[in-house]
């Protein structure tokens, strides 16, 4: 029988590496979840800054508006800002090279300001197709800046297994899920290789392996001490020398999900 379970979160990130903006719903779109990581911070080269070099990049926060964003950090008055419409320029985030737009000057001047470094906001162009990775992707599946897959879920009692090992219970927020999944068991979604979420199907391609940025409290921007949850998981979630928490999911066909929408695995491992 198919496992059914339920969405009990759904997050984006409109800017790449900064905070989660928790939602009801979402429109799921061939690039993942609409307005997730369709922004990003590049430095004067065009090359993205990410979260485990710069910290404080998690401390900017986004609200959507009707034309762009409204950025948000400490000691900064917030900016509003339009979407992508100014020039063209490649930019780089890992191994891919996409068009991008620059946003302004404003915001450019702003973030610099936020994270202590010349940097710029680009908008990813509606034409600048970034590919998934064709080992675990098919041909046409593309990414918007997200590290490499359109969508990670997690399930709940996955972080509940992990809190129960650790001293201190951690938030879901330090490994940044699209959506987070109740009523399954431990890492079921391990072993999951299509899901309807709603009316929406999925497939999970790949487990996600976790780096350093999971050692950064989102809400402080500072590493544990410990370097904990990565020393735990390391002791039970370790494959191929990597750990794993998490698997990414690329969406197979449109529409729109919400909290509280059943999870239907329709092709378990």
């Amino acid at each position: 029988m198919p496992v059914a379970a339920s969405v009990a979160a759904i997050t984006i990130y409109p800017i790449k590496s900064t905070a989660g903006l928790g939602v009801d719903s979402a429109v799921v779109e061939a690039r993942g979840l609409a307005g997730d990581r369709r922004y990003m911070v590049v430095d004067a080269e065009g090359e993205f800054l990410t979260a485990r070099r710069h910290p404080r990049l998690l401390l900017v926060r986004t609200t959507p508006t009707v034309s762009g964003l409204r950025l948000s950090a400490p000691d900064q008055p917030d900016l509003k800002v339009a979407g992508g419409t100014g020039e063209v320029m490649e930019v780089g985030v890992w191994r891919s090279r996409v068009a991008a737009r620059r946003v302004s000057d404003a915001a450019d001047a702003w973030l610099s300001r936020a994270l202590d470094k010349d940097c710029r906001l680009v908008a990813m162009s509606a034409d600048g197709v970034r590919s998934v990775d064709p080992e675990y992707g098919a041909p046409g599946d593309e990414v918007s800046f997200a590290d490499a897959y359109p969508v990670l879920m997690i399930g709940q009692a996955s972080l509940d297994g992990l809190n129960a090992r650790l001293e201190a219970p951690l938030a879901m927020a330090r490994f940044r899920p699209n959506l987070v999944i109740a009523g399954c068991e431990p890492h079921a979604e391990d072993d999951w290789r299509r899901v309807r979420v709603g009316e929406v199907a999925f497939e999970l391609v790949k487990l996600c392996d976790r780096c350093v940025l999971t050692t950064v409290d989102p809400e402080v921007a500072q590493k544990h001490p410990a370097q904990e949850p990565l020393r735990t998981l390391a002791t039970y979630r370790k494959v191929g020398g990597k750990v794993m928490f998490g698997k990414n999911a690329i969406p197979r066909t449109p529409g729109e999900i919400h909290v509280g929408d059943p999870v239907v695995v329709l092709d378990p491992a």
